[in-house]
C-alpha cells in the first residue's frame, strides 16, 4: 500500500439526489455532494467559470497607488524593471506584466534573479544593476513582501518599488509605495488564493480598465494559468475561472516558444488539463530555474521568433532531463541519511549535505515528505552557510513553524506548504531538535500517516460506462481544493498483472460484479505491491478514457492498492468503526441492525447454554454456534450488538478479555423495551428515513422472554 491509511466522508444519498435532479450527471453529483457541495445553488458556485467571477481589482489593498505609479512611469518614459521569481509562477507573472507593459509603450527591463548566485527575492546586487541602467521604478511579482531593507535600499539608489506578491505576510511590510498582496492583514480582498501570476493579472486588469478586459484575459490568462497550476494554487473561485480561460487560451496560443514547447513535450495532439500543465508542462518550464538559467524559460514565453522558440524548447527539455537525474542521486543519498536517524529526530526530517543541487532539493523534499510521512527540509550547505527548502506534511504549517525557528535563521518566507530559508551551518543541530519538538507538539507525539482522501464508493457499477465517466469533465480543472475524483472500487479480482513501461509501472486487468476493465498504476511494480493473477483487491482510482487507434474505453488509474478483505474481515472492520464513532453510510447502518428474529435466536440460545459460570465463548465460536441455530449466517457485527443492547438494557452483563467473552444472565422483572437502547437508536438515526429494514420490536410474552 502507498497510502497508510484510506479516508472517505459519509454518503449523502439526499444531497446527491438534490443535485441530479438539478441537472447535475451522477458522477460528479456523487462526487460534489461528498465534498459537501450538496445543493444546487453551491454546485452552480463551484462548478461557475464565467467572467462574472472575476472580482475587481482595486479590492486589493494599495491597488490605486500602484496603477497610478505606474501610468506615472508609462507617462514620463521611465525606465522599469519588472523582477519576478526563477520558479514557474515567478516567470509567468515576469513575462505577462512585461509583455503587457511594453504593449503600453513602456521600456521594460524583466529581471528573473539567478537561483545559484542571488536567491529567492530582491537582492542588492540586483539593484545595483538595475539602478546602474537607469531603472526609476521596479514592479516585483511573485516576490518581495519581506523586502523590507531591499526597499529602504533601493529609495536610497532613486529607485521607486511596487511591490505585488502573493506570499504571507511577516508583521512588517516594506516601506514600498505601494505593496499589493492579498495576504495583508487590511486586504479586504475576498479571495485569498491567488498565484503571483494571478495578482501580476490583477495589475494588468487595473491597469486596462473595464472595457479591455476581455481582450486581456484572451492575451494573458494562457500564461496566468500555467503559473497558477505549476504553483499548486487552490482552483476554486476565481481560479477556477482564471484556468479555464488559460486552457482555451494555450490550444490558440500566439506565443511561438509556447507552442513548441508543446510540440517538444508531445502535448498537441493531447487532451489539454490542468493536469497536463502540473505534469508536463511545468516541470519543463520550471526546470530552467532549478538548473540556474530561468532567463531561457522567460525568453521561451516573450519570443517572437518561431526557430529561437524551437530551440528554447528542446533546451528546456534536455535541461529537465538532466534535473531529474540530478534528482534521482540526491535522493538516493537522503534516503541513506534518514534511514540512519534515530525515530525521535524523524518527526520532522531535517537533512543536510554538501553540493546537493539547489535547484532539485525542493523537489526531493517532496518526495521524502511522502515517503517518510512527515514534514521534510532540506539544506544545502556551502562555507558554512545553508540554503534550505522545506515541503509540509499533513497540513503542518510551515511558515508559522519558521517563524518560531526565526532565532536560528537567517531569513525565510513562503507559504503553510512549501517555504525557504537560510542559516548558518552551526544552528542546524538546534534548527533539528527545535523543528522536531514542534511537530511533537502537534501531534501529541502520534506519527504521521500517509492518508488517502476518497470521495466515494462505486457500488453501481453502470457509473463506470463511458458515457458516465465523460461527464466527470464537468469538474475540471483539478487542483489544489479540487483534487481529481478517487474512488473506491472493493473485492474485484486481479486477471492478469504485468510491468509496463520498461518495468516502471504496473498494468492490470480487473474483473468486479461481471465487468472486466484495464487498470494502470504509475510508478509502481509487480515487487512494489505484490500483485498476482488471482488476488482479491481494492482499489483506489480515478476513472479515466483511454483512446488507443481510435477505440475508446474506460481505464481505471490506480491511486493504490491494497488486499481485500473477507467477507467476516470487512464485516468486523464494520462494526468496529461503528464502535468508535467513525461516520458509517446510511446502507452500513442498516446492515449492522439486527432484526428481532435475530434477537430472539440469541437469547434463546443464552438461556439454553448458560450455567452457574454464565456462558463463556469466543465471538468467532458464538457466531458459528448461531448460524446453526439460525439455519442462515448470523453476522458477527449483529451478534455483538445484539450483546451489547443486552447489557445496555440490563439483561445480561457482558465482559470481555481479549478475545474470550463473558455472559451473566440477569433476572429482571417485568418486560424490557429494546428500542430504547441508545445503539439501536443511533443506527436508526444513521439509516436513510426510506429503509424498510426490519428492526427489533419491544418484548413481548413471545419474545423469548426478555424479563
Amino acid at each position: 500500500m502507498k497510502y497508510q491509511q484510506w479516508n472517505r466522508p459519509m454518503d449523502d444519498p439526499a444531497g446527491r439526489a438534490a443535485l441530479e435532479r438539478s441537472g447535475v450527471p451522477p458522477l460528479p453529483a456523487l462526487v460534489l455532494s461528498a465534498r459537501g457541495v450538496d445543493c444546487p445553488e453551491k454546485a452552480r458556485a463551484f462548478l461557475s467559470c464565467g467572467l462574472d467571477r472575476l472580482l475587481d481589482p482595486f479590492l486589493l489593498r494599495d491597488m490605486d497607488k500602484a496603477v497610478a505609479r505606474i501610468r506615472q512611469a508609462v507617462e514620463r518614459g521611465e525606465i522599469v524593471s519588472v523582477y519576478g521569481d526563477y520558479d514557474v509562477d515567478g516567470i509567468t507573472s515576469t513575462c505577462l506584466l512585461t509583455s503587457y507593459l511594453r504593449e503600453l509603450g513602456c521600456t521594460v527591463i524583466p529581471h528573473i534573479p539567478d537561483r545559484m548566485e542571488e536567491g529567492y527575492g530582491v537582492s542588492r546586487c540586483a539593484l545595483d544593476a538595475l539602478a546602474a541602467q537607469g531603472v526609476t521604478l521596479i514592479v516585483t511579482v511573485d516576490c518581495g513582501i519581506t523586502a523590507l531593507e531591499e526597499t529602504a535600499y533601493a529609495a536610497s539608489l532613486g529607485m521607486d518599488l511596487v511591490i505585488t506578491d502573493h506570499h504571507e505576510c511577516k508583521e512588517a511590510l516594506p516601506a514600498a509605495v505601494a505593496v499589493v498582496d492579498p495576504h495583508r492583514s487590511d486586504c479586504p480582498y475576498p479571495f485569498k488564493a491567488l498565484a503571483g501570476v494571478g495578482v501580476a493579472l490583477k495589475l494588468a486588469l487595473a491597469l486596462e480598465g473595464k472595457a479591455g478586459a476581455g481582450a486581456l484575459l484572451e492575451r494573458y490568462s494562457d500564461l496566468a494559468a500555467i503559473g497558477t497550476v505549476a504553483d499548486v494554487m487552490e482552483l476554486t473561485g476565481e481560479n477556477r475561472t482564471i484556468v479555464n480561460l488559460g486552457l482555451a487560451s494555450i490550444r490558440r496560443t500566439k506565443r511561438p516558444g509556447l507552442s513548441a514547447l508543446l510540440r517538444e513535450a508531445g502535448l498537441l495532439e493531447k487532451p489539454l488539463t490542468s493536469m497536463a500543465i502540473g505534469y508536463t508542462l511545468a516541470p519543463r518550464l520550471n526546470a530552467s530555474g532549478r538548473m540556474g538559467c530561468a532567463d531561457l524559460a522567460a525568453e521561451l514565453l516573450l519570443t517572437q521568433d518561431s526557430a529561437r522558440g524551437e530551440e528554447l524548447a528542446k533546451t528546456l527539455c534536455a535541461l529537465n532531463r538532466e534535473r531529474q537525474n540530478i534528482e534521482a542521486d540526491i535522493f538516493a543519498q537522503c534516503v541513506t541519511l534518514a534511514d540512519a536517524l534515530p525515530p525521535e529526530e524523524r518527526l520532522a526530517l531535517v537533512l543536510s549535505g554538501q553540493g546537493w543541487h539547489q535547484g532539485v532539493v525542493g523537489i526531493v523534499a517532496s518526495r521524502l515528505s511522502e515517503r517518510y510521512s512527515c514534514p521534510t527540509f532540506m539544506i544545502c550547505l556551502q562555507d558554512g552557510h545553508g540554503k534550505g527548502s522545506c515541503r509540509s506534511f499533513g497540513g503542518f504549517n510551515l511558515f508559522a513553524a519558521l517563524e518560531q525557528c526565526a532565532d536560528l535563521l537567517e531569513g525565510f518566507g513562503g507559504h503553510e506548504l512549501a517555504a525557504g530559508f537560510t542559516i548558518l551551518e552551526e544552528n542546524i543541530p538546534a534548527f533539528r531538535a527545535r523543528m522536531n519538538r514542534l511537530v511533537w507538539q502537534e501531534t501529541g507525539g502520534e506519527e504521521m500517516v500517509s492518508t488517502l482522501c476518497l470521495d466515494a464508493e462505486i457500488t453501481d457499477l453502470s457509473l463506470l460506462s463511458l458515457e458516465a465517466v465523460e461527464t466527470l469533465d464537468l469538474l475540471e480543472p483539478y487542483g489544489a481544493g479540487n483534487p481529481k475524483p478517487v474512488f473506491l472500487l472493493s473485492g474485484c479480482t486481479a486477471l492478469s498483472a504485468s510491468e509496463v513501461g520498461g518495468g516502471r509501472h504496473l498494468k492490470l486487468r480487473v474483473s468486479a460484479g461481471g465487468q472486466v476493465f484495464d487498470a494502470i498504476f504509475f510508478s509502481a511494480t509487480l515487487a512494489d505491491t505484490g500483485v498476482s493473477a488471482g488476488d482479491r483487491l481494492d482499489l483506489a482510482f480515478t476513472p479515466q478514457i483511454n483512446e488507443y487507434r481510435g477505440w475508446r474505453s474506460v481505464q481505471l488509474q490506480i491511486t493504490d492498492l491494497r488486499p481485500a478483505l473477507t467477507r467476516a474481515q470487512s464485516e468486523r472492520a464494520l462494526y468496529e468503526r461503528f464502535v468508535r464513532g467513525e461516520p458509517i453510510s446510511p446502507r452500513e447502518a442498516a446492515f449492522l441492525l439486527p432484526s428481532r428474529e435475530e434477537f430472539v435466536v440469541l437469547w434463546r440460545y443464552l438461556k439454553e447454554h448458560s450455567g452457574p459460570a454464565g456462558v463463556e465463548e469466543t465471538p468467532r465460536r458464538l457466531t458459528r454456534n448461531l448460524s446453526r441455530s439460525f439455519g442462515r449466517h448470523a453476522p458477527f457485527p449483529r451478534t455483538m450488538i445484539c450483546l451489547e443492547v443486552f447489557d445496555e438494557r440490563g439483561l445480561i452483563r457482558l465482559e470481555r478479555r481479549g478475545e474470550q467473552l463473558s455472559i451473566h444472565l440477569h433476572h429482571v422483572g417485568g418486560k424490557v423495551d429494546l428500542e430504547e437502547s441508545g445503539i439501536l437508536r443511533r443506527l436508526h438515526q444513521l439509516m436513510e428515513p426510506s429503509s424498510d429494514t426490519s428492526s427489533p420490536a419491544p418484548s413481548d410474552g413471545g419474545a423469548a422472554g426478555y424479563s
